[in-house]
């Protein structure tokens, strides 16, 4: 059985780990010739990325870990 320590120690360490997160936020979606691709908003930055690209931002990982280059401007 946990300790209430331990168990306020776990729900903390959660609570850091999802405020550390980056937050995406997609800004616009096309779905073209089969491909899907958004959009997204991280700390600022613009991306275009595809469904698998947007999965893993969405997990945690960042820009820099995926290697992904800055939107040009439209």
């Amino acid at each position: 059985m946990a300790s209430p320590v331990t168990s306020q120690n776990s729900k903390r360490a959660a609570v850091r780990k999802a405020l550390d997160r980056h937050k995406v936020f997609i800004t616009a979606q096309r779905f073209s010739g089969g491909v899907y691709s958004a959009r997204v908003l991280v700390d600022g930055e613009a991306y275009w990325v595809d469904e698998f690209r947007l999965s893993q931002l969405q997990q945690g990982l960042s820009p820099a870990e995926l290697e992904l280059t800055p939107a040009a401007d439209d």
